[in-house]
């Protein structure tokens, strides 16, 4: 949708802005030469038309200048901004599935290579998960029953959750707030137990402590003993709902990824993984080695493309302005070369006559721009979703494109003014 918004702005802007220049082109210099002018300005219909088409040129690059730099912001805050977890941690994924591993085996293989990373140099702390924050792999979801909680008529609480070892909050920086992280004794011969994220407790246990409490989800009673800081799982730009996290060691899976918390490269721990992994199975490799942030990064890909094609339709928009700009102003002096002269001759400056060209230019490009800020006041709000922790009214936004487009109008209207200051009075005063 905001590429087509985007492709729809950038062929006006190419139709407004080439029309007047196309036109200046063409223009009889003889016979505009020898016309009456009636100011800067003129007034007829031609000059008209190339004046309005100007104006909604200025108009479409505010609008595409405000977008330009709501979005800018939204992507350097995003970009900063903390996921809730630590993005250095090393990913790591062993394809057990294509291999053929059944459940029983993939267990001792994800338990064998999980004890042999925790020893490698460099190595502070190592989990297992089956799903990682900021991939484009599901997380499970499930009705839940809570003990205590009576849910409104009609509907069914669904949470989603994921499976992940002991060591799992330590490794990726998640803060455990109330209760304890799950522990190498929590496997299939333990109680079930589970740990929920702070939304969880919130909305389902409100003023309470949940240790200790129950939750059901698909068939089973899970434990609470602990309570995690809410962090983001698919995007930056989520809120935080509810979320909960049990053993896989209780619900192991075939398919799972390994994250790593070191001081080595994920080069180095490439190497290292896999010669551990061959150590185990010689047919098998690590698939990648990434940080979470290459995950972040690659998930976040579409936000950053957006910012940078519409950028790019705001440049072209604001060099066509430009454009217009240049053509309907030097048009405009060409026809008002007797006015211009007959201000000379009685004693006008170089500097008024500098001031009048530009001023009257610039009066053009004012009113273009308060139509388009009404415009980006109303479109801007289409925006919302796109936009993280920024103001569609952010007044930064709004004050980026208003200097860059008196900056540009400036320019565009110094040629052709300056032009008309060397205007030979008397050649003027016989056309």
């Amino acid at each position: 949708m905001l590429a087509v918004s985007v492709g729809i702005c950038v062929g006006s802007t190419l139709l407004f802005a080439l029309v007047p220049a196309i036109q200046a082109s063409h223009v009889d210099l003889s016979g505009a030469l020898k016309s009456e002018g009636g100011g800067v300005l003129s007034g007829s219909s031609r000059s008209r038309l190339r004046s309005a088409l100007v104006l909604v040129q200025v108009s479409l690059s505010f609008v595409l200048l405000v977008g330009t730099g709501l979005l800018l912001q939204s992507l350097n805050k995003m970009r900063n901004a903390s996921p809730g977890f630590s993005t250095d941690v090393v990913v790591s994924v062993v394809d057990l599935f294509s291999a053929g591993y059944k459940p029983g085996r993939a267990k001792i293989f994800h338990s064998q290579l999980l004890d042999r990373v925790r020893t490698l140099p460099g190595v502070e702390s190592a989990a297992l998960t089956r799903v990682i924050p900021f991939s484009y792999n599901v997380f499970s979801s499930a009705p839940i029953e809570v003990d205590g909680y009576q849910p409104p008529p009609n509907e069914q609480p669904t949470v989603e959750h994921v499976e992940v070892t002991e060591d799992y909050f330590t490794t990726v920086g998640i803060p455990i707030v109330s209760g304890r992280e799950f522990t190498r004794t929590d496997d299939e011969n333990a109680p079930p137990v589970a740990i929920i994220n702070e939304t969880m407790a919130a909305k389902y246990w409100p003023g309470k402590n949940p240790i200790g409490e129950r939750l059901k989800a698909k068939d089973k009673w899970f434990q609470i003993v602990g309570i995690a800081k809410n962090s983001n799982y698919r995007t930056k730009l989520e809120t935080p709902t509810p979320f909960f996290y049990v053993p896989l060691r209780q619900n192991f899976r075939v398919q799972n990824s390994l994250l790593i918390r070191t001081r080595e490269t994920p080069g180095a721990m490439m190497n290292a993984l896999a010669r551990e992994v061959h150590a185990l199975d010689n047919n098998l490799a690590p698939l990648i080695t990434d940080r979470l942030q290459d995950q972040i990064d690659e998930i976040s890909y579409s936000q950053r493309l957006a910012v940078t094609l519409v950028a790019i339709f705001g440049a072209m928009a604001l060099f066509l302005a430009a454009i217009g700009w240049y053509a309907v102003m030097s048009y405009s002096v060409s026809q008002n070369t007797r006015e211009l002269g007959v201000r000379m001759a009685l004693g006008a400056a170089v500097g008024d006559v500098l001031r009048l060209v530009i001023s009257r230019g610039l009066r053009l490009t004012i009113a273009g721009i308060a139509i388009g800020a009404i415009a980006a006041f109303a479109l801007t709000r289409l925006m919302g979703n796109l936009l993280y922790k920024v103001s569609p009214r952010d007044p930064i936004a709004y004050g980026f494109a208003l200097l860059i487009l008196l900056g540009m109008a400036l320019l565009a209207c110094f040629l052709p003014a300056r032009r008309a200051t060397r205007i030979d009075p008397v050649r003027a005063l016989r056309i």
